[in-house]
């Protein structure tokens, strides 16, 4: 002791503390072996005397100090002294045995002083052990004084017992610190072995053995002796019970984990359930384990000794099997989190933050569904998933409400103590939402945020000033959705197979949406980034179980098509391509991936004949985008579509191609030529991609449709999507006529021969279909083409089918009203035209100035026929159909096969068309017309 002495005598400022200090612990020696039950050898001394022997030791004390010189301790001063007081107490503990402290607890004369000794000794020891004084790598005398420590807190433990567990004398805070204290000695990290090496492991065993275990046992047993007082614990010491169980050791598991099912039995037996101790375990639960404790072993454990304790008691086994299915699945959750958090890629790290909010959602824990909401908006916002941040930002506002109640979840993130009641906070959020909108240029929900906080500052708050601010700011993005530059993303199917993959991935399919201009190369390198010994599989072909089943890691990713929803409120209108656009690659929950394969005998100089597509429809779990750019695949169906189908699909994919390509040039002329020009040259050049001759020699002779008599429905829908590919074809050639340059006019005349004779062709063996709308006259506004697999989506619009071609603008007739009301009027007529119709104002006004075409090559495009138009009286002629029956020969509006109305003249002879019309004649034959209606 001498040194140790020696040293705290050197601590100038501390010497009068020394003194005390030294003299109380020597005291407390000198009690319990003055009334130890000795061999004789010690005397009994009285006070008097043991007031002598501290005089004594002061005075030493006071002279050491004055004797040794007083140097400056590099160490600091605070944690010097405390390792010297716990050096000494450990030294004094370790002399000390069960006769030792029984003699010393005697001592006190009445029970509230031995308790206040119990609550601060308990209180020391937990402080000594949670700021330990020695480095982690002074394994010796960390492991000496917690062996000291450990009998001392047993021995206390059987005071505890027999002195405050009665009713009379029951101390619910003194029982308190002690499992406090044995939880908090049971998880110190010195005690840890499976942290240490093999070699220092086995030595603190075979010197020490695994004090936990013994701490473990003794915690158990004091638990069990509480019997009806262990409801006041409910449900403070889940907690502490649930990190002890955590600790990584399988017989202290074993022993501990049972305590769980006792104090569920406990809550049920008062109260007839638990759901305050499955509500603290379900929280405690979570920050455990995302702080790095729990494991596959705990979970299974925890599941097998839990279900056969409640299957013991009839009336907890049911309500006990759902509580152990629930917090299986919250570790299987957090553990999979867990295993993927400190990733530098965060992409699974999102995946897993969502299923545990998905989790916290359907068990109602909003508090704690709030929480990782704004762990993935962090994640999101750190990636510049804006679009995806925004979408998660406003699950949490949804859950709030209008009104100026107070905010009863907790504040997370920016949002700050100032907001006080739901209606400020939900206004914080939506203005986040929607900068977080506006940056991923998803300005169509950015537009709908605006319209509710609109209606909140008009109706509600009357803020008229923030009504004119969120008023611009909604204008604004409907002037972005038609002037910036969106590109549509791509999708991707990804599957990962093998048992090598964490449970949240393994065998599974997810849908990803990809970043703008992000090639499918691009993509796979990200994708494969955090698993390097996965194999990237080269059939697109579901894997089979040799595969499945195997220990090692594979991965599917092939491009998917999204498959558009029917869009109600555009069926039938002019819509520009801006906005139909983004419904085509937004919120979309079906993609489609079509593998092609042989089937039959091959046609060496024909492979239309026998190209068979295997159609596989993903439908996900929710609409991308969302709050994630993927989701998982929660059902797939195959079809298989026929050579005939196939050729259907393709004819109205081209048409509908063409007729985009139309409608860009005519919005904006600047546009280069070349991907028309391609576009074109591929059509009507048989030399370059054969044309529909293919299908024609396929689908057309007379052999196939005998052997397929059930597809003559089919055949005559190809035939007509040839026939209308011709009008199409035409507006095509004459854009590009218009803007085809010098160097390129052979080029040009060579396609115009083409499709002559192309036309020629058609016309005579599928008909003529004439299509002919008068432009939207605002600039623009490009028309989307409403071309797509269900033909009845098209219309039969008034009289007369028409198709989007571009009308020369017409000079407005002299107005008889204001020009205020004139432009009102016509704003309201363009809000209420459809696609496939024609207004009679705009009919009136532009087909008297219908230039005379050019040639005849360009009358179907331009003009009306007379049959159009109809006789005076406004009747149209009856239809009638030519003596083959194949084909209609109606000069009026017929529906064609594939539901595509329109004009289908005669296959013999194109009639004449008429040349320009007189005004005159025109507003004579319209006021004939109204006069007769």
């Amino acid at each position: 002791a001498v040194p140790i002495l020696q040293e705290l005598i050197e601590r100038g400022e501390e010497e009068d503390a020394c003194i005390e200090l030294l003299s109380n612990i020597l005291e407390v020696l000198y009690k319990a072996q003055k009334h130890s039950a000795g061999k004789g050898r010690r005397k009994d001394c009285g006070d008097a005397e043991l007031a002598k022997v501290k005089k004594h030791i002061q005075l030493i004390l006071e002279r050491l100090l004055h004797t040794v010189n007083r140097r400056v301790i590099v160490l600091d001063r605070e944690n010097t002294l405390r390792s010297h007081y716990v050096a000494c107490m450990a030294a004094i503990l370790s002399q000390m045995d069960k006769d030792h402290y029984s003699s010393y607890i005697k001592v006190f004369p009445s029970r509230p002083e031995l308790m206040d000794f119990l609550m601060e000794i308990f209180i020391l020891f937990k402080d000594l052990i949670g700021k330990t004084v020695y480095p982690s790598d002074w394994m010796v005398m960390n492991m000496v004084q917690n062996r000291e420590f450990l009998h001392a807190i047993n021995q206390f433990a059987t005071t505890l017992t027999q002195m405050f567990l009665s009713n009379s004398s029951f101390e619910l805070q003194l029982w308190n610190n002690y499992f406090h204290l044995a939880v908090a000695f049971l998880t110190q990290d010195s005690l840890q072995l499976e942290n240490f090496s093999q070699a220092k492991r086995n030595s603190i065993l075979a010197k020490y053995g695994d004090m936990r275990a013994t701490i473990g046992a003794s915690i158990r047993d004091m638990w069990y002796n509480l019997g009806h007082h262990k409801i006041e614990f409910i449900p403070g010491m889940v907690g502490p019970i649930l990190e002890m169980t955590l600790v990584p050791e399988l017989e202290l598991r074993k022993s501990t984990i049972p305590i769980f099912f006792d104090m569920m039995l406990c809550e049920y037996q008062l109260t007839k359930s638990f759901s305050r101790f499955e509500d603290e375990i379900l929280r405690k639960l979570d920050s455990e384990v995302e702080g790095g404790r729990g494991d596959e072993q705990y979970k299974q454990l925890f599941e097998s000794i839990l279900l056969s304790c409640c299957r013991r008691h009839p009336e907890l086994a049911k309500p006990g099997e759902n509580f152990v299915a629930l917090v299986t699945g919250l570790l299987e959750r957090l553990l999979d989190y867990r295993a993927v958090m400190n990733d530098e890629n965060k992409t699974y790290s999102m995946s897993c933050t969502v299923n545990l909010l998905n989790f916290y959602k359907e068990i109602d824990r909003q508090a704690m569904y709030i929480r990782y909401l704004y762990k993935l908006k962090d994640l999101h916002v750190s990636y510049e998933n804006y679009t995806e941040g925004a979408y998660t930002l406003l699950l949490h506002a949804r859950l709030l409400k209008w009104s100026d109640e107070a905010n009863t979840a907790p504040m997370q993130g920016l949002h700050s103590p100032s907001l006080h009641t739901q209606r400020q906070l939900k206004e914080a959020l939506y203005n986040q939402i929607i900068d977080y909108f506006d940056q991923g240029k998803m300005w169509e929900e950015a537009i709908h945020i605006c319209k509710e906080l609109a209606e909140q500052y008009e109706s509600e708050v009357f803020d008229y000033e923030m009504l004119s601010d969120i008023l611009q700011r909604e204008a604004k993005f409907y002037e972005k959705i038609l002037k910036v530059l969106r590109p549509s993303p791509d999708y991707f199917a990804v599957g990962y197979y093998g048992q090598g993959f964490p449970t949240f991935l393994r065998n599974k399919i997810f849908i990803y949406r990809g970043k703008e201009y992000e090639r499918r190369e691009d993509f796979e390198m990200r994708l494969l980034s955090p698993f390097p010994n996965a194999e990237k599989l080269k059939s697109t072909s579901p894997p089979g179980e040799d595969i499945t089943s195997s220990p090692g890691q594979y991965i599917q990713c092939f491009t998917v098509q999204p498959v558009e929803e029917a869009k109600v409120r555009f069926k039938d209108r002019s819509i520009p391509e801006q906005i139909t656009n983004f419904y085509k690659a937004n919120h979309v929950q079906k993609f489609s991936y079509s593998r092609p394969f042989k089937k039959g005998p091959k046609d060496p100089d024909n492979e239309f004949a026998t190209m068979w597509i295997e159609r596989t429809t993903f439908v996900t779990a929710y609409p991308l985008p969302g709050i994630l750019r993927w989701f998982a695949v929660t059902s797939t169906t195959t079809t298989i579509i026929s050579p005939l189908e196939n050729a259907i699909e393709t004819m109205m994919k081209t048409n509908e191609k063409i007729m985009s390509e139309i409608n860009r040039h005519q919005n904006d002329p600047s546009l280069p030529i070349n991907p028309l020009s391609m576009l074109l040259n591929g059509i009507v050049d048989p030399a370059v991609m054969g044309g529909f001759a293919k299908y024609e020699t396929a689908f057309f002779q007379e052999s196939y449709l005998q052997e397929h008599p059930e597809d003559e429905g089919n055949i005559e829908k190809l035939k007509d999507l040839i026939a209308w590919q011709t009008p199409l074809l035409a507006e095509g050639i004459r854009i590009h006529g218009r803007k085809v340059t010098e160097d390129l006019r052979p080029f040009h005349e060579r396609m115009e021969q083409c499709f002559v004779q192309l036309r020629a062709k058609v016309e005579s063996q599928y008909g003529v279909r004439e299509m002919v709308c008068f432009e939207d006259r605002r600039s623009g506004r490009p028309r989307s083409m409403a071309w797509g697999s269900d033909w009845e989506r098209l219309s039969h619009a008034g009289d007369r089918q028409v198709l989007c071609m571009e009308a020369p603008p017409t000079p407005k007739p002299a107005p008889r009203t204001t020009e205020s009301e004139d432009r009102r009027n016509e704003r309201k007529e363009n809000r209420s035209s459809t696609f496939f119709g024609y207004r009679r104002q705009d009919l009136r006004q532009s087909i008297s100035e219908l230039p005379e075409p050019k040639d005849e090559k360009r009358r179907l495009s331009c003009n009306m026929s007379e049959s159009s138009l109809g006789s005076s009286d406004g009747k149209r002629p009856p239809p009638s159909q030519d003596a083959a029956g194949a084909q209609p020969s109606t000069a009026g509006p017929s529906l064609s096969p594939t539901g595509f109305g329109g004009r289908v003249k005669s296959a013999s002879k194109v009639p004449p068309l008429p040349r320009k019309i007189s005004p005159t004649v025109y507003e004579t034959f319209l006021e004939h017309s109204d006069a007769a209606t």
